[in-house]
């Protein structure tokens, strides 16, 4: 069994997506995959077919079902905000300690290549004092690190990044997901980034046509893990 963590810059960078691509990938190559969406916010079961575990659960071609959320996606809430405040609107707390159990206990049993995506960003605060960072250290996997190309994003990034080294985690690749009416090139991006970070292979992902899910930089990704 292998697992990988997949988290970003901030939130609606992209994660979900590249998360899925990546499945559908290794599902297409013969590879046994799972995935798991721990964390959600925003969540309400009358839309959950156009939820983030929804999406998962389709590209592991599996029913989106109750059930299926539920085993993938068990902490979730319904207002759209960071974990800690989304809690807070309904009068609980997510369990850090249970959080990290379940990520483990899942690593465990799963055979093939386990994906565990984050909720927003490697900063986003869990509950009053642990955020996504805490829970990636404590399970240590490599990390797949999606950014975006918007004005900003590359002093996002190579903050997020010299966060993870001092945190002593490893980024196996950082994917660059094009952000929608950027006024900066997504090349000049990845060439940037490229002589800030040389070691840490960098994939370019185009925003792709409507309907259209698949491109190779999942195959360049599904190869590097």
């Amino acid at each position: 069994m292998s697992a990988v963590f997949v988290t970003a810059t901030g939130t609606e960078i992209g994660k979900t997506f590249v998360t899925a691509g990546l499945i559908r990938q290794l599902r297409a190559a013969g590879r046994a995959v799972g995935a798991l969406k721990p964390v959600v916010t925003g969540f309400d079961i009358v839309t959950a077919a156009a939820s983030d575990p929804a999406v998962l659960l389709a590209a592991l071609g599996k029913p989106i079902a109750r059930a299926e959320i539920d085993r993938i996606a068990p902490f979730r809430f319904a207002a759209p905000f960071a974990p800690d405040l989304a809690a807070r609107r309904e009068h609980r707390t997510l369990d850090f300690d249970a959080l990290v159990d379940f990520s483990r206990r899942a690593m465990r049993v799963h055979d093939g290549t386990l994906l565990i995506e984050g909720v927003g960003g490697i900063m986003v605060p869990l509950d009053a004092s642990h955020t996504v960072l805490d829970w990636m250290i404590a399970l240590h996997l490599p990390l797949v690190l999606v950014t975006g190309s918007y004005l900003g994003s590359i002093s996002h990034t190579l903050t997020c990044l010299e966060v993870l080294r001092h945190a002593g985690l490893r980024v196996k690749a950082l994917v660059i997901n094009e952000t929608p009416g950027s006024t900066v090139p997504m090349q000049d991006t990845a060439e940037t980034l490229t002589r800030f970070t040389q070691t840490i292979p960098i994939l370019a992902l185009p925003r792709l046509p409507a309907g259209k899910a698949d491109h190779p930089v999942f195959g360049e990704l599904a190869a590097l893990l």
